[in-house]
């Protein structure tokens, strides 16, 4: 190896390294199947043919990962040597001047590249993108022909037998399909780490050199499990107009001369980063991106307009399906029934505008997708119309970012599932509320068409818009009543307070010797009493300090009394004390079983407390004083609380009288002994491999829990769920969920709005024995997804 061929980029060489090991994983990959392979094998020539194939790459393993890294390597420099105006490839008009040897080679190191390619396209795209801004040229060394010509030079240094060549060559291919998926995510993670960025690949719908259009190399089979047609003998309208030239002139502009902003030769090519820059996700076709923007600006006109779209030289005076004006309307909906699929309906145009073979099958499966949106029974068909108008923004972020599939958190999935999952809590949108959410919910989506819908911040933008609208409608709602939001945050604050007063109070107590349960009662549960009477401005202004003084005088009563005069004096106080103690469980109306079980301890600690050894009379005192300066601590003040922090417990018993006041459902009004009755309707609920589509990138995560005891984390403002308090289920919405997630409101019924307020722990205990559950079983597109991956095995099972 000579000097310029050592002296590589870093982050070529860290690449290479990690190729490197993915070979020498795939050599022993292939080692071993080889030795499965033979114990199978039918033949006994064959199985003879495969065990000799097995000895000699044994022997030659190490041989094998050198030449294979020896071999790339070269490939690095033969590029560098050639002029910058060669062309980066042979046509296959010029094999005529090579040799048969150099043509088989040729044919096979694209096999092999194919058969790497079709494994990890994603992952090699985001590669690609990396590769760019390493300024690599077309035939980098990571792509996957250069390490299929790698492969087969390896192999010809191992053996020089043809057979045993072939019988390595189907093996290891086998193998490093297996292994470069990974090692193409982990080469784009290091690029990241070491701080690359991407940059926008263009595809070309023409090569440098004149030859035949330009695809991915990637076999793709489609959505039948039959290999995909990509001829298009009957192209649409669009295609007609491009060809003969009297189009609107956007299929056969060059990159960037589209009429809508955004489409300038900035937008790139037909590559995916993987990700998104700058808010943007990987970069299509710019005639494709120009496509997209028509259909979407005439995407009204589905019902009447099937297959067309209008010319832009189309005069005012003739009539004009793009114009609502024109549409036949019944009502506020559409006649005619649900809106069409647009991407259905284009098709043919769509799949030639793209380039690569995998954005065909993206488009064929984002429109199954609006297939099932589309007659989904949950979706009210208004809120289908508005979703109807997403199907080309949500098609650009399928084709351009691969993680719309795989992440639920995608900013475009969560905008349409916020969309379908807030309209199923209106029962009716010809009156308001469910006018103006529907109204609202119209204006944030025409924005978005009619913006540029790349921008991923542009749907989170819209989604904070839409909740921040049905905060403050369900906020206007809920003041009819009366301060009831108003009094859960006044009820929380003090329960915020009383918590941090106890725990106070336990961190002074603990260097004070006395019982344990004694000292549980001081601090989680007499701190309620004294903090109940500080805040009581109605009360009694001496009771506070009698409390405090009950402290001390509990601690007091439990310790030993050796003398006539000290048991006096303690029978004597005894009936105060106790009265005492009465009057401060009594205010925070602490249960009656509780009271017993702390009873039962005391009176005893108060019997052994008549047989010990008395304490000096030094030791009483100074007893006595440091409890009141424990108890004589001012309580906390609002100001000291600061910010709930998330997920704090703060469910505390609360009065009959409290509860009733703030409309509470009691845990003793539900019969949790009963059985609930079966919901036939109700669909099972959904994981991560439900809605897994074969060839796209896996669900990384199951869909939100729709019942049990996690529901409680992923409760939304606005939604739906399906409670069961009494003899049936009941339709109710999320309505109010206070700061420190301590109490929820929800409400049920449309003419006359009823409220149901419970507290945390009443909420758990319905989560927990699945009497609360969502009214979706998973979220629209997630419901869509796991449809079409059913209706994609039905389809592959009948071929």
């Amino acid at each position: 190896m000579n000097s310029s061929e050592s002296r590589l980029n870093p982050h070529l060489e860290a690449a290479l390294q990690r190729i490197r090991t993915a070979v020498e994983q795939a050599a022993e990959r292939c080692a071993e199947g080889l030795g499965l392979a033979a114990l199978s094998a039918g033949m006994i020539k064959r199985r003879d043919a495969l065990l000799a194939a097995q000895f000699q790459f044994r022997k030659q393993q190490g041989l094998f990962a050198q030449a294979f890294s020896q071999s790339l390597r070269k490939q690095i420099s033969e590029v560098r040597q050639e002029s910058p105006l060669a062309s980066p490839r042979k046509e296959w008009t010029e094999l005529s001047l090579m040799d048969d040897e150099q043509v088989d080679a040729l044919v096979a190191a694209d096999r092999i590249g194919l058969a790497i390619g079709h494994q990890s396209e994603w992952e090699l795209r985001e590669v690609e993108s990396y590769a760019a801004s390493l300024q690599l040229g077309e035939r980098h060394p990571l792509r996957p022909e250069a390490l299929g010509q790698a492969l087969l030079n390896a192999v010809h240094a191992v053996s020089e037998e043809a057979e045993i060549r072939q019988i390595l060559i189907d093996e290891l291919t086998r193998a490093m399909a297996q292994e470069m998926r990974a090692c193409y995510a982990d080469i784009a993670a290091l690029f990241r780490s070491r701080g690359l960025r991407p940059q926008d690949l263009r595809v070309r719908s023409v090569e440098a050199g004149g030859g035949g259009p330009s695809t991915r190399s990637s076999p793709l089979h489609s959505l039948s499990g039959q290999p995909a047609d990509f001829s298009h003998s009957e192209a649409g309208p669009f295609a007609a107009a491009s060809a003969s030239g009297a189009g609107p002139g956007w299929a056969s502009s060059s990159a960037g001369t589209g009429n809508y902003p955004g489409t300038g030769s900035g937008m790139g090519g037909g590559g995916s980063s993987g990700g998104t820059a700058a808010g943007r996700p990987g970069q299509i076709d710019p005639q494709l991106m120009d496509l997209l923007r028509r259909l979407a600006q005439v995407s009204q006109t589905l019902p009447s307009m099937p297959g067309t779209l209008p010319s832009e030289t189309d005069g005012a005076a003739s009539p004009n399906p793009a114009n609502p004006a024109h549409w036949p309307m019944e009502g506020n909906s559409l006649a005619g029934g649900l809106p069409a699929n647009l991407i259905q309906l284009h098709r043919d145009e769509l799949r030639q505008a793209a380039t690569g073979r995998l954005d065909h099958m993206v488009i064929d499966v984002v429109s199954s997708l609006f297939d099932q949106v589309l007659s989904d029974p949950k979706v009210p068909p208004q809120m289908a119309r508005l979703l109807a108008r997403l199907q080309l923004p949500v098609l650009r972020a399928a084709l351009g970012d691969p993680s719309f599939f795989s992440t639920r958190r995608h900013p475009v999935r969560l905008f349409v599932n916020r969309m379908a999952s807030l309209a199923c809590a209106f029962e009716d949108f010809s009156e308001d509320p469910g006018r103006a959410f529907l109204g609202r919910v119209r204006e944030l989506v025409e924005e978005l068409v009619a913006g540029d819908f790349e921008h991923m911040p542009l749907y989170t933008a819209k989604l904070d818009a839409l909740e921040h609208f049905i905060a403050e409608q369900i906020s206007a709602s809920l003041q009819s009543q009366g301060e009831l939001p108003e009094k859960l945050a006044r009820k929380e604050l003090d329960l915020r307070l009383q918590q941090r007063y106890a725990k106070q109070l336990a961190a002074a107590l603990q260097v004070v010797e006395m019982p344990d349960f004694l000292h549980n009662f001081l601090a989680q549960i007499w701190s309620q009493a004294i903090m109940h009477a500080d805040r009581d401005l109605q009360g009694p202004p001496e009771r506070v300090q009698r409390f405090r003084l009950l402290g001390r005088d509990l601690v007091m009563s439990v310790q030993p009394k050796g003398r006539t005069a000290q048991r006096q004096v303690f029978l004597g106080q005894l009936p105060g004390l106790m009265s005492t103690l009465a009057e401060g469980l009594d205010l925070i109306a602490w249960p009656d079983a509780a009271r017993k079980q702390f009873y039962g301890e005391l009176l005893p600690a108060h019997a052994e407390s008549l047989k010990g050894q008395a304490p000096s009379a030094l030791e009483a005192n100074l007893l006595s004083r440091q409890l009141d300066g424990i108890f004589a601590v001012a309580t906390p003040e609002e100001q000291s609380l600061g910010l709930p922090a998330p997920g704090l417990d703060l469910d505390l018993d609360l009065s009959s009288s409290e509860a009733s006041q703030l409309g509470l459902i009691q845990e003793a009004s539900v019969d949790w002994q009963g059985e609930l009755d079966i919901d036939l309707s109700a669909e099972a609920p959904l994981q991560a491999a439900d809605i897994s589509i074969s060839g796209l990138p896996a669900a990384s995560e199951a869909p939100e829990p729709s019942s049990g005891e996690l529901l409680i984390e992923h409760l939304h403002l606005g939604f739906s769920y399906q409670m069961h308090t009494g003899e049936r289920w009941q339709k109710v919405r999320l309505a109010h969920v206070s700061a420190g997630r301590s109490f929820f409101i929800f409400t049920h019924g449309s003419k006359h709005q009823q409220t149901v307020t419970m507290t945390a722990r009443m909420l758990k205990r319905l989560c927990e024995s699945k009497r609360l559950r969502a009214f979706e079983n998973a979220y629209l597109l997630e419901r869509a997804m796991a449809r079409t991956r059913k209706q994609l095995a039905e389809i592959g099972s009948k071929g």
